[in-house]
């Protein structure tokens, strides 16, 4: 395992980390899937383990995510583990009709993180993000008075938020220009490259990156056809439609098709692109099994700058008609 700086921090991480959203569990928001469906909680745990075995030392997780059970698990297995670094969010609720209730107020930031560190068995966040805040949320500054609080009282290190999936700009802007927090998770892969034009810049000011969905909800690992159906209660029944699934294999075939590439699997070409640019710190895709992890642990290959041209070329040309197709869907 290779590990990277995080930004401007102390923070040495696995340039692989673990996604922690699917070992959550299945979890409704009303009639809303927010988990992933099913698992196996001896599986999670033994992936969890096995992550560690192979070097893996950032954890990304949320409250949200199995409304607490992905924290309670990472606790159960890493409570008195000090070798891991463990990053989760704040800021999604339910509301008392059970919807999805965006709270980032300072009173609730502030509660939520102390009951995040109970279920996470820990005294302190290494990495606390607000969970896909705005704008809109930040400009009164509550959010980063609540933090910065946290930060005073020995209860995170370092925190930064977890930005839009389609548009990452206004608000990573919003922290560079204030200077305020440590790093940004954004979306990166493939199929979706809007960030791109962010990493420079976030690098240079001293953010550490994040890139999640690397594998966009593991369409580009090539393991779903468009025939797939997920139960109800999995997140994916209906950001992936049978239109989106068959596009996305369709672009990832011409991408397989290039000289280069014929003779690598699409799960190591999908992280290996996204490892290609030195700015990111860490890519975290989502692990339930030990099988899971060792194929996302397994060697990476070398992408250079003219291969990584043919892919934004493609991009360019093809894949971000898929990008707006996915924007649609939500």
């Amino acid at each position: 395992m290779n590990y990277r700086k995080f930004g401007s921090t102390e923070l040495l991480v696995s340039e692989i980390g673990f996604g922690a959203w699917g070992i959550g569990g299945p979890s409704m928001a009303g009639n809303i899937p927010i988990g992933w469906g099913e698992v196996n909680d001896e599986n999670s745990i033994a992936a969890l383990r096995k992550a560690f075995d192979c070097g893996v030392n950032f954890f990304d997780t949320a409250d949200f995510y199995g409304l607490g059970h992905s924290e309670e698990l990472i606790g159960k297995v890493f409570s008195n583990n000090k070798d891991i670094i463990i990053a989760t969010k704040v800021g999604h609720r339910l509301a008392n009709d059970n919807s999805i209730f965006l709270d980032y107020s300072k009173r609730h930031i502030l509660s939520a993180c102390s009951e995040s560190l109970k279920r996470l068995k820990r005294d302190c966040i290494d990495y606390y993000q607000l969970h896909s805040a705005k704008i809109s949320h930040m400009e009164n500054g509550e959010c980063a008075e609540a933090m910065e609080i946290l930060k005073s009282e020995g209860k995170i290190r370092y925190w930064g938020i977890s930005l839009n999936t389609f548009n990452p700009f206004p608000e990573a802007e919003f922290f560079m220009k204030n200077k305020i927090g440590n790093g940004f998770q954004l979306v990166l892969n493939i199929i979706n490259q809007k960030a791109l034009p962010l990493l420079p810049e976030a690098s240079q000011s001293g953010y550490g990156i994040i890139a999640r969905m690397p594998l966009q909800f593991g369409v580009l690992s090539g393991k779903f056809s468009s025939d797939i159906k997920f139960a109800n209660d999995d997140h994916r029944s209906f950001r992936l439609t049978k239109q989106i699934i068959s596009e996305i294999n369709e672009a990832i075939e011409k991408i397989m098709n290039e000289k280069p590439f014929q003779n690598v699997s699409k799960l190591t070409l999908s992280l290996s692109y996204i490892l290609a640019f030195k700015e990111i710190s860490t890519v975290i895709p989502g692990m339930k099994t030990p099988e899971q992890v060792l194929q996302n642990t397994s060697e990476k290959i070398q992408i250079d700058k003219s291969q990584l041209s043919k892919i934004e070329n493609l991009y360019k040309s093809k894949f971000n008609k898929i990008v707006e197709l996915m924007e649609k869907q939500g």
